[in-house]
């Protein structure tokens, strides 16, 4: 049992919002949806709900409060703010320097910021895994194929890599061919780092694996590692062998049908654990 009565959902740009809504639709749950200006998907206005700029904090936790949400929960993809030129309210104007200094730390920083607010206005911060649980990568193959001996190997060292760079709040993502660090990302996001991967000479990126996980220390209830249809086709296009997610921790959108493209374009899919990525 659901331990919200109304979800507000703080819907950023991507299909993750998108997803979320048509649930609880589908489910009769009650909920309202915080458009992002600049950000948020355009199907998103047949869903009851108004826009806000990501600097109207005020404004949003007023429409929150106003429409007797007492959960919310951030969902897809919002680009760091030009913060000399940020539209902000009188609350977004206040939390500025405090947001500004969690900036300096990396984007997680900010989102914690952002939680920290809605929380000490009563609201219950909830992750994308406990608003729809279908979402959440389960344990093994996602399709016909698996990895191999190798593909495992390269996810062990992607995963490390990961884990490693935690602490600089660097990115989620790593590419590891044959034990050979082809990217690790950062700020232009998986779907730039991918096609990036595929511009690289001589073939070196055929066969390798792309990794997913959180961060060391991350706020699970945001912005977790997602995946979906187009990760496994820009996958295919750089010429990967494969896909892999940490499972219980990392969201795939529309698993089904990542499934079936991944059976079309003969790439594996894999949710992993802890234990199966572990130094050895």
């Amino acid at each position: 049992m659901a331990r919200w009565r109304k979800l507000g959902i703080i819907a950023g740009g991507g299909a993750l919002p998108v997803r979320i809504a048509a649930a609880c639709a589908a489910q009769g749950a009650d909920h309202y949806i915080v458009r992002l200006l600049g950000a948020a998907d355009p199907s998103l206005r047949d869903s009851p709900g108004d826009d806000c700029a990501i600097g109207e904090a005020g404004k949003i936790i007023r429409l929150l409060k106003q429409e007797n949400c007492d959960a919310a929960v951030f969902a897809g993809i919002v680009q760091r703010p030009d913060f000399s030129s940020l539209k902000a309210d009188w609350r977004g104007a206040a939390l500025l320097p405090k947001i500004i200094a969690a900036a300096a730390r990396g984007d997680g920083a900010i989102l914690s910021v952002l939680v920290e607010t809605l929380e000490s206005e009563g609201l219950i911060v909830i992750g994308v895994e406990e608003a729809v649980q279908e979402l959440t990568a389960r344990a093994g193959a996602f399709g016909a194929y698996t990895p191999s001996d190798v593909n495992f190997g390269d996810m062990r060292k992607a995963a490390e890599i990961v884990h490693a760079l935690g602490p600089f709040d660097v990115g989620q993502g790593a590419v590891v061919a044959k034990g050979l660090v082809l990217a690790i990302e950062a700020a232009e996001g998986t779907d730039a780092m991918l096609d990036r991967c595929g511009t690289l000479p001589n073939g070196i990126a055929q066969g390798g694996v792309l990794v997913k996980r959180p961060k060391p220390g991350q706020e699970l209830r945001i912005d977790l590692p997602v995946i979906g249809t187009e990760t496994v086709r820009r996958a295919a296009r750089a010429g990967l062998a494969g896909v892999a997610v940490e499972a219980g921790v990392a969201l795939i959108i529309d698993a089904d049908e990542v499934a079936a493209l991944a059976d079309e374009k003969g790439l594996f899919v894999y949710g992993f654990t802890a234990q199966e990525v572990a130094p050895r």
